[in-house]
């Protein structure tokens, strides 16, 4: 079984890629249980981020790893939160007290809005080693629209508060299979999968 870092203490992230990569035989470590600290994420850019990340955990892990960056951007804020998802209203406290009063700066700011069309975004790079000089990278987008009252227990972040207009519901009113055929995170990974297996490296 091939084992690859994952550069994040996420759970939400950690759960999800699991049920993605678990077909291929791909063990995943994430990166607090070698003692690894979450690297800083001082860039514009997802892509950037993400990068930093990987290299990171790959040169203290000694393995492969991998990185995902991702974030929500909503039409009528130009854009924000975008890189600033995670941080949006703040980095203190834990990370369900963050995701609460993200959701709620997000949900004030749009108060006065018509216009609630926003859309996930989520890249991932894998290194082979922390300075492999051709990094495999991935993209995905996910579109909704942001609504002021949260529905569904599943998922993370703005998920509850992510509508998906064809199908009715938030993405935290959907079940992790059905999340993972259609997120930002899923189209990303299922790229990744393809490379991985183009380069035979699931195998």
């Amino acid at each position: 079984m091939r084992r690859l870092v994952l550069a994040s203490s996420n759970p939400g992230k950690l759960r999800e890629f699991r049920q993605m990569l678990a077909p291929l035989g791909i063990d995943i470590l994430p990166q607090s249980e070698v003692g690894i600290a979450e690297a800083d994420e001082p860039h514009g850019t997802f892509i950037e981020n993400a990068l930093a990340k990987a290299r990171h955990a790959s040169r203290h892990a000694g393995l492969p790893a991998f990185a995902d960056d991702s974030g929500i951007g909503v039409a009528a804020l130009g854009g924000a939160p975008g890189v600033q998802s995670a941080r949006y209203a703040g980095s203190a406290g834990t990370r369900q007290d963050r995701d609460e009063r993200n959701n709620r700066k997000l949900v004030a700011a749009l108060l006065d809005e018509a216009d609630r069309r926003a859309h996930y975004y989520c890249v991932i790079v894998l290194v082979r080693h922390a300075a492999d000089p051709e990094p495999l990278v991935a993209e995905g987008r996910w579109h909704g629209e942001i609504i002021a009252t949260p529905r569904g227990a599943a998922g993370f972040g703005y998920d509850p508060y992510f509508l998906l207009p064809d199908l009715g519901k938030t993405a935290a009113e959907l079940m992790p299979d059905e999340k993972n055929a259609i997120s930002h995170r899923g189209r990303a990974l299922a790229q990744l999968v393809a490379q991985l297996r183009v380069m035979e490296y699931a195998k």
